[in-house]
């Protein structure tokens, strides 16, 4: 049973049907912390840095230790410390004014729904996105400031970003 991919948002809409990620809130306080840690990195570095969220074999909710990437990808090192994987996480790497990096990227959403997976993203600006691959949709957990911000974001540069997308909304929001 080892490494296996399971979708944290079906696992609560089976147990409390109607449920959200969000509402997991062991698994978000985890992802925040994760990303209070690493966001500084992705700043300093301007790379990404990515990982895995689930449980452990003594059935504790773990992440993985980061994986650093690159400026615009991170593939994270095989997750052999899980047992069950609930998501992946990555962060967006430093403030770029000209790239959309206070979103999830289609290439995010294709690449954790390829793996079966959900994902968290957090952005130069500090926030905290959920990717359900279940739905395809694509939610802010917190906004701008809720996790370590890039200090070169510039917040009204990115004052037409939405609450949340589908994926087909999210890559024309892209275009």
């Amino acid at each position: 049973m080892r490494n296996l991919f399971f979708s944290c948002a079906a696992m609560l809409g089976a147990l409390l049907p109607g449920a959200a990620i969000a509402q997991a809130s062991g698994e978000v306080a985890l992802v925040r912390q994760v990303f209070a840690q690493i966001q500084p990195l992705s700043f300093r570095d301007n790379r990404e840095y990515c990982g895995y969220i689930g449980l452990n074999s003594d059935g504790r909710l773990v992440a993985t230790p980061a994986t650093r990437g690159r400026a615009d990808s991170c593939f994270a090192a095989d997750p052999d410390m899980l047992e069950v994987i609930y998501a992946s996480y990555h962060t967006h790497g430093g403030y770029v004014p000209e790239d959309a990096v206070e979103v999830p990227s289609g290439d995010d959403v294709e690449g954790d729904a390829d793996e079966g997976v959900d994902g968290y993203v957090a952005t130069p600006g500090g926030r905290l996105w959920y990717i359900d691959t279940q739905d395809m949709m694509i939610s802010q957990i917190c906004g701008v400031g809720c996790l370590p911000s890039d200090p070169r974001f510039l917040p009204g540069a990115s004052a037409n970003v939405a609450p949340s997308y589908s994926y087909d909304q999210l890559v024309r929001f892209l275009d």
